[in-house]
């Protein structure tokens, strides 16, 4: 700890701009990043509140299992198909990837275009499959 406090003192140039290259993620993530929904809070969106799910996975993924009602609209066009969702930009909508990571992009999308309540599936489908929760394979 002594070593610590030393290096700080002798490179404070350095240390500033560490924290301040750490703030600056920090406070971008908290600023794009949307609300983060576990498989059971999700399930219980779509039983009680009639949540609109939209997987942004590819096609060819979907179609090796997907959550029950579920509309396929791949991230990369996701904005020039957001117009398939206008009916439904009253109800809460679950947007789902493969692990969670891209979901969050697709989200801020939706947000962008007016969907008042937008989450993401944490875990993306491999938690949903590790709880084994239901899919529908084509």
């Amino acid at each position: 700890m002594d070593q610590f406090v030393e290096f700080i003192g002798n490179h404070l140039a350095l240390s500033t701009m560490w924290l301040v290259s750490l703030g600056a993620i920090v406070f971008y993530h908290q600023r794009t990043a949307s609300s983060e929904v576990g498989p059971q809070q999700a399930v219980m969106l779509i039983n009680r509140k009639d949540a609109v799910v939209v997987d942004v996975r590819e096609k060819k993924e979907f179609d090796t299992g997907h959550i029950v009602d579920s509309i396929n609209i791949p991230l990369a066009k996701l904005k020039q198909r957001i117009t398939e969702l206008k009916k439904h930009q009253e109800k809460p909508v679950v947007v789902v990837c493969k692990q969670g990571q891209q979901s969050g992009d697709a989200a801020k999308t939706l947000q962008e275009a007016g969907h008042i309540e937008v989450v993401r599936l944490s875990g993306g489908i491999t938690e949903w499959k590790s709880q084994s929760l239901p899919l529908v394979q084509k």
